[in-house]
């Protein structure tokens, strides 16, 4: 099926002041700005299938500056975490709360006060992913690409479902600002391409053009019939 990339938004003004922003509209701040430009000198030339974003400003600020000519569709399940009560208030004084540690140790029942649980932005982060590989691997082929911009923990909870972890791991996950993280899906099972990747182009990711397979001699090579093809081992190897 389709190959997925995760781009999460640049830095913002409350990343650099230690601030938890949730669905506030923070907007990206200079180093941000610069971080998304940077990331789209990688994004350019990848044909694009289809573009998505978080509605929050800063992932659309983000792809304005990374793929200016994209007109991503707006997915609200690829929002940030709701997190209630906890919205504004800066990490060091978060991290005296109780419910720190269990957001930590065992995310899977973490309830964020007036706000969502990490399992429901789980189930639906990856509802949503699941939906547009469809969609683009229906309109488009299973060789096409298509980018999602969102958030740290969305993008996590995605990671972990295509791994096959249970939620309460998915803290040993990292996602910086203005990374990337390439999925591809197939029917049997997900292919973790690249993590947190904030580096190099993504030519590999373009898949080659097919060629007839040659009728004299002999079939054509079945080796990516086995083992997951590409996704284990083809052009997913960078």
């Amino acid at each position: 099926m389709a190959t997925l990339v995760l781009l999460r938004h640049g830095r913002t003004t409350a990343n650099a002041e230690g601030g938890l922003a949730g669905r506030q509209p923070v907007e990206l701040d200079e180093t941000g700005q610069a971080q998304a430009r940077a990331v789209g000198a990688r994004l350019a030339g990848v044909p694009w299938a289809q573009v998505v974003s978080s509605p929050l400003v800063r992932c659309r600020q983000t792809l304005e500056l990374a793929v200016p000519g994209a007109t991503p569709a707006i997915d609200d399940r690829l929002v940030e975490c709701g997190y209630g009560e906890w919205e504004g208030q800066s990490l060091r004084s978060l991290v005296k709360q109780p419910l720190w540690r269990v957001v930590q140790e065992h995310p899977s029942a973490a309830v964020f006060p007036g706000g969502e649980a990490l399992a429901a932005v789980a189930a639906r982060a990856v509802a949503a992913v699941r939906h547009w590989n469809g969609v683009v691997d229906t309109e488009r082929g299973p060789d096409a690409l298509w980018l999602a911009c969102t958030h740290g923990d969305v993008i996590k909870a995605i990671v972990a479902d295509a791994l096959g972890l249970h939620l309460d791991l998915f803290q040993r996950i990292v996602a910086d600002p203005a990374s990337l993280t390439v999925i591809r899906y197939t029917t049997t099972r997900p292919f973790l391409v690249r993590l947190n990747d904030t580096g190099g182009d993504l030519a590999g990711l373009v898949p080659a053009k097919r060629r007839r397979p040659r009728r004299r001699g002999g079939s054509a090579d079945s080796d990516a019939a086995v083992g997951g093809g590409a996704g284990a081992g083809g052009r997913d190897r960078q």
